[in-house]
This record gives structure tokens, sequence and C-alpha cells, in this order.
């Protein structure tokens, strides 16, 4: 059976990190950067309208000539975003990170959001279905 991000949310148990539209920009980069992630949803009142990375601070802050102090999240995030629920499984991650060349996902369930899927996350799980594999195959073949 193909692993959830339900099951993968719950490995984790990461709280929420967000910002809303009118935070600065240079107020996202800190979080960010204080809590090691490479992007932020964009939630204003209890709804997903975006997501901040440092992907848009590159290409749509620091190459347009906006400054960090100046600019606020809602003028270079990126909306409207793509989520995934929680049932989504691991495989059709990687497929639509892959397809829309995509780092970081919103989970959301009942119109909130519960969760942040990255890249890393993916590739750390499907990493550890292999080894799984790989074991099972072993103990199968020397049994």
């Amino acid at each position: 059976m193909a692993k959830t991000i339900r099951q993968i949310l719950a490995l984790n148990n990461r709280p929420i990190i967000s910002v809303t539209t009118d935070a600065t920009v240079r107020f996202a980069l800190e979080i960010m950067a204080g809590q090691h992630i490479g992007a932020l949803p964009v939630i204003d009142n209890d709804q997903l309208v975006g997501i901040f990375s440092e992907r848009d601070y590159a290409r749509q802050g620091e190459l347009k000539g906006r400054t960090c102090e100046n600019t606020i999240v809602r003028q270079i995030m990126t909306s409207p975003v793509i989520a995934i629920n929680p049932e989504t499984t691991l495989e059709e991650c990687m497929q639509i990170m892959t397809d829309r060349r995509i780092r970081h996902l919103p989970v959301v369930a009942n119109d909130r959001v519960i969760g942040m899927i990255s890249i890393g996350d993916v590739v750390r799980e499907m990493i550890e279905e292999q080894k799984q594999l790989i074991a099972q195959l072993e103990a199968y073949i020397h049994g």
C-alpha cells in the first residue's frame, strides 16, 4: 500500500509556520532563516492564499529591484498556490513536484493548512521505502 502524505506528516510532527499577505518580505525571510525552511504558506483569515519561497524572493524581489524591507509578501508570493490533501500518495506528490517544478506543497484538509511537504521530505521517504524493500528482498533471498 502506498504511503500517504498524512503518514509523512505524522512522522514529522512539525508546527505550521505561516505569514500573512501584509507581512514584509524581510519578516518572512527572517522566519524562514530561523526555522531553516525554504517556503511559507501565506494565510489570510484562515485561508491559504499563496506560498512565499526563497525562489519568489530571488525572482520577483531581488531581480526586479525590490528591497525586502519595502516589499510585502502579497507583491511577490506565488498565487494561486498548488496544494495537496493528506490522502495524496508519496508518488503522486513527487509527480506534482516534478511536473510543476516546485519544491514545497502545502497540505490542506477541510479548507485549512495542516502541514507543508518539501521535496526533501519526499526524497527522504522514498529512500527509506527503497531501503526497506531491499532489506525484504535480501531476507527473502537468504531466507
